[in-house]
This record gives C-alpha cells, structure tokens and sequence, in this order.
C-alpha cells in the first residue's frame, strides 16, 4: 500500500474508476489551486522518472535477448534524461536535488516495490501503464506552476519517452499467449489504482469533510483530473488489447 506523502489524510483510497462508457472527453479543468509548491513537485518528479529509470534498467537486465535489450536500453536513457532535466529546474532555482527529492524516497520505492511485478511482462507493463499515467498527471499538474517554469517542465515531461518497445514486446506476448492477457489485465487494473495514490500525494492534503488544505471543493474540482488519467489509463490498455 502507498502511503502518502506530508500529513496522513482521513481516508486513503484511490479515485474510483468510472464504467467504460462513462468514460468521456472532459472539459479540462483549472487546477492552478491544487499545485503543489514547485520544490515539492520537482522533486517528486525528479524522483519519479528516476524510479522510472530503474524499472527500465531492471527490465534491461532480464531482456530475453540482444535487440530487446539496446530497445528498452534507449527508453531507459530518455527517462533518465528527463530526470535530469527536473534535476536542471531544481538547482537553478538555487537548491540541492538531493535534499528535494529526499521526502520522497521512502513512499515512491515502496510504490516500486510493490508494482515491479511477478516477472519481466508484467515490468514491463507497470513501466507502460504507471510511468505513463504519472508522466500525463505531471503534465497536468504542471499547469498550476508559474508561467517561468510550467511551460519548460510540461514540455520536458512530454517529450517521447521511446516505450514503443514495451508496447511491441507486450502486444506479441499476449497475442501469443492468452492466459498472459488474463493476467496482464488484471495487474493492468491493480497498477492503476496504486498509482493514482501517488498522483494524489503530490497535490495538498484535504480534509474530506471541509476541503481546508485545498479551499473550498476541492476534491470535486480534482475529480476531473483523475477522470482525464483514468481515461488515457484505458487507452493504453485497449491499446495492448487488455481489458480496463
């Protein structure tokens, strides 16, 4: 279980997935409130690509062969380069990685730990399916920074993160493999809710009942947010050709 960051909030569960049909386009909303302060969120960021980075590295490691291996070898780099990037914005605003990415590590290795998989498949699904949603909340989130930094960081976060490997290498083993896809699924739904707790730890702890931390409605106006990923989530897993 992912425990979240700051002060321990009332209830500590996931955003609820909606129904498939219920999944609609909708309206993007103005988060600037609920952005967190731009140390704490390049430094969970920062953190992030570089767990990322890791995940890939292990997948690496225990590719079935040579060409798979150089493949995910280069979607490694990029994620590392990201972190790098997020590492740039952190000491050019005069502080130490370091120390800004330190209140992070205990929550987001546990998130690793317990989303890193029985074996190489479903790695590399929690590099797609996780690494892709925190990638789109950050994006989003990066909307409530000041217009100095917002911008350069959502394009950093952007940029191609080479997973066309994982795709390809999961698309041809559950092709291949039926009971693979059945199992694949079902990590699929399991990865994302474990997730959307991390992505919720980086906006401002509120207390269900007053909304306080956050001012007035704010679970109802991150609701949207969580329904945007929810929805890219399950693109990627029809994508792969698993069940959402």
């Amino acid at each position: 279980m992912v425990t979240w960051f700051g002060r321990r909030p009332q209830r500590n569960e996931a955003p609820r997935l909606s129904a498939r049909g219920a999944l609609q386009p909708t309206e993007k909303v103005d988060i600037s409130s609920l952005a967190p302060g731009v140390q704490h969120f390049l430094g969970q960021a920062a953190y992030c690509e570089l767990g990322e980075f890791e995940s890939l590295a292990r997948a690496v490691a225990t590719a079935p062969n040579l060409a798979v291996k150089e493949g995910l070898s280069a979607a490694a780099g990029r994620t590392l380069s990201k972190h790098h990037g997020l590492v740039t914005e952190i000491r050019r605003r005069g502080h130490d990685p370091a120390t800004e990415m330190a209140p992070f590590v205990a929550s987001l290795d546990e998130f690793r730990r317990n989303t890193s998989g029985a074996d190489w498949h479903e790695l590399l699904l929690s590099c797609y399916l996780a690494g892709g949603l925190l990638e789109d909340f950050f994006i989003r989130l990066s909307d409530g920074l000041p217009r100095d930094i917002g911008p350069r960081v959502a394009q950093l976060l952007g940029e191609n993160s080479g997973t066309d490997v994982l795709v390809h290498e999961l698309q041809t083993a559950i092709e291949n493999d039926v009971e693979l896809g059945s199992r694949l699924a079902m990590w699929g739904r399991r990865l994302v809710g474990d997730t959307l707790l991390v992505a919720r730890s980086a906006m401002p702890a509120t207390d269900p009942g007053t909304d306080s931390a956050a001012g007035p409605g704010a679970e109802a106006r991150i609701e949207p947010v969580f329904t945007e990923l929810i929805a890219a989530h399950t693109r990627r897993m029809d994508g792969l050709g698993l069940t959402a």
